[in-house]
């Protein structure tokens, strides 16, 4: 059993007490050197977050991580963030590397030229915040430039867009030099992409999300050499995402080498401009197994963290899924079920506020429960 020595955290964030979890998993896995491909820094997002140069790498330092880095979202526009963006990245010793992010309405091609200039080795698109479609002929120019400088575009892939695979697998057949980067477990396309994404190696999968079921379906239907870890700072953390996503990369059954190349090889041979790895097709879901008992609970979890996510009271849910983690102290489950219960009670600690932020702490407690119940062949002491 992990044991915590609880206090009430500062920040949003549940990291000191996910920490004995994530060491754990780290553990589990082959040498490692995190490069995170998807973190930001800025203070006017509207979804209520802020994230200064100092927190992500005070976020990034107790997993060693180097990171990718871009603005958040600006309403009023990117060149004074981008030029933030490059200005940490500079001083960072190296561990930050700087892309840059353009409203494709912007006059994109200019700021991207400028921002290359000085340093950057990346874009960043977020059709939610920019409110665009990727057809449009902004996006066209964005593509080709990055073909033209063999630049990686990282693309918003998750919640509150209509699917965009299809205009991504057209571009990375016409743009063969550019490399795009499906972010968020690319979960507005996964249920159909995973069936061509090998035929596209420059098109790729980031991690930042959740959901252990996405996290389970990428890794098992995902070629490991299009996966590329990542967190999504300040939203997600390094201790959250070790415990959620590789967790499942190690119940998926993927070999050292293929962890190796998620955890943070591949994302430095994008970034390098280099060939880059292949590491064979998809694992398949023969490793995928669902436990009964321990699916129980993860779903209560699961409940609980959407229900909290929403401003409601979770505590109903997380009473069940701790019920359902009373498997016995003789049974396969139960050490599973005993460090559920724990992360269920410290979520029950930190019950959120009124706030998106002030309820992270809480959710990421939760998340990482529900992954935990997901993979029953991850040891968890």
């Amino acid at each position: 059993m992990l044991q915590i020595a609880l206090r009430r955290l500062p920040a949003v964030y549940a990291d000191e007490l996910l920490q004995p979890w994530s060491d754990q998993t780290m553990a589990l896995l082959p040498p490692v050197t995190l490069f995170d491909a998807h973190t930001h820094i800025g203070s006017n997002d509207p979804d209520g977050f802020t994230c200064t140069t100092d927190e992500l790498l005070q976020t990034l330092a107790p997993a060693g991580s180097r990171a990718v880095v871009f603005p958040m979202h600006e309403p009023d526009g990117y060149p004074v963030a981008n030029d933030h963006v490059l200005a940490a990245s500079a001083d960072s010793d190296e561990r930050l590397v700087a892309f840059c992010r353009v409203d494709p309405r912007a006059d994109p091609v200019a700021e991207i030229r400028r921002c290359v200039a000085a340093g950057a080795r990346g874009i960043k698109l977020h059709p939610r915040a920019e409110g665009f479609e990727l057809d449009e002929p902004g996006v066209r120019e964005i593509v080709a430039l990055a073909d033209e400088e063999h630049l990686p575009i990282l693309i918003h892939a998750g919640r509150g867009i209509p699917a965009l695979g299809a205009h991504v697998l057209a571009f990375a057949t016409e743009f063969p030099d550019a490399r795009f980067v499906l972010a968020h477990c690319a979960v507005c396309d996964l249920a159909w992409i995973w069936q061509r994404i090998r035929e596209y190696p420059n098109v790729f999968v980031d991690t930042s999300w959740f959901s252990a079921a996405d996290q389970l379906a990428v890794y098992s239907h995902i070629p490991p050499g299009q996966i590329v870890y990542a967190t999504d700072i300040p939203f997600g953390t390094p201790q959250l995402t070790v415990i959620v996503s590789l967790r499942c990369a190690l119940q998926a059954g993927l070999t050292p080498v293929q962890l190796q190349s998620v955890a943070g090889g591949q994302i430095e041979r994008i970034l390098a401009r280099e060939e880059t790895a292949d590491l064979g097709p998809a694992v398949g879901d023969g490793r995928i197994r669902r436990d009964p008992l321990l699916a129980r609970a993860g779903y209560f979890a699961d409940a609980a963290f959407a229900t909290a996510l929403a401003g409601a009271d979770s505590a109903e849910f997380i009473d069940l899924a701790r019920l359902a983690c009373l498997v016995g102290d003789d049974t396969p489950q139960a050490a599973h079920g005993e460090a559920i219960r724990e992360l269920l009670a410290l979520a029950l600690t930190l019950r959120p506020g009124d706030t998106l932020t002030d309820r992270f702490a809480h959710v990421h407690l939760l998340v990482s429960a529900a992954a935990i119940a997901a993979t029953p062949d991850v040891p968890v002491a």
